[in-house]
C-alpha cells in the first residue's frame, strides 16, 4: 500500500507594504536627484560669481 502526501505552500503578499516600500524609494530617489541639482547650481553660483558676491547675493535676497 502506498500513501501520497501533497503538500501545498501559499505565499501570501502585503499589497499595502509593497506599495509604500516602493513609493519610499522613489520619494528617496527623488530627493536624491534635487540634493544633486542643488549641489550642482550651488557650486555654479560658486565658481561663476565668487563666495563672496554669492553671500551678498543670498542677504540681498532674504533681507531686502
Amino acid at each position: 500500500m502506498t500513501t501520497t502526501t501533497h503538500t501545498t505552500t501559499r505565499n501570501q503578499v502585503d499589497a499595502g507594504y509593497e506599495t509604500s516600500r516602493f513609493a519610499f524609494g522613489v520619494g528617496m530617489a527623488m530627493a536624491a536627484i534635487v540634493g544633486l541639482w542643488g549641489t550642482a547650481c550651488l557650486v555654479s553660483a560658486l565658481m561663476n560669481n565668487g563666495p563672496l558676491n554669492l553671500v551678498k547675493g543670498y542677504l540681498t535676497a532674504v533681507i531686502g
